[in-house]
């Protein structure tokens, strides 16, 4: 059988009185890939936003590794291995590209380990060894959407939820990393 991480079950999100999610099912088992795939204002994001403590849900459950996150923060989601790169990538512009893979560890405390992950994201990702100590918010937005990859690989997720991941990427590093 099947190991289990993620599960939801009826979800429903709204925002005020308008209905953003209507009701989703999804399960998520140990070495799957899932996509969720909707037009624009389909809920996509929303569901991702409430799957990782980001977004109160009014209805439904959300159950990460048998456990239901209902109350739960995106503090405590993260520490126990959910993490989300959202759209629009949010990477912190005035810190250097290796101090925002820093913040992504921020829940570790093995620093030999740290190290060796930063390396790991700089051999993935060659063009953010060539600007480390560059500040983030001078990149390019396909620059900043591998960085924020990246430092959301830092804190080493058992899930990972990637929001519109290709955005800004060269055709050539969608290759590479899909």
């Amino acid at each position: 059988m099947a190991n289990t991480l993620l599960k939801v079950s009826g979800l429903k999100v709204a925002y005020g009185g308008i209905k953003a999610v209507k009701g989703i099912d999804l399960e998520v088992n140990e070495g799957e890939l899932i996509s969720l795939i909707g037009s624009n204002g389909a809920g996509k994001t929303t569901t991702m936003k409430a799957v990782t403590g980001s977004l109160a849900f009014e209805a439904g459950d959300i159950e990460y590794m048998g456990q239901s996150i209902k109350g739960k923060g995106a503090w405590d989601l993260v520490k126990q291995g959910l993490a989300m790169v959202p759209e629009g990538r949010g990477v912190f512009t005035r810190m250097t590209i290796t101090e925002n893979l820093q913040m992504g560890a921020y829940i570790r405390t093995d620093k030999p380990g740290i190290a060796q992950d930063i390396e790991k994201m700089f051999n993935i990702f060659p063009r953010l060894r060539e600007r480390k100590d560059q500040l983030a918010g001078t990149m390019s937005g396909g620059e900043q959407q591998m960085l924020a990859m990246a430092r959301a690989l830092m804190s080493q997720p058992k899930v990972l939820l990637l929001d519109e991941p290709s955005m800004g990427l060269s055709p050539i590093m969608v290759d590479k990393i899909f």
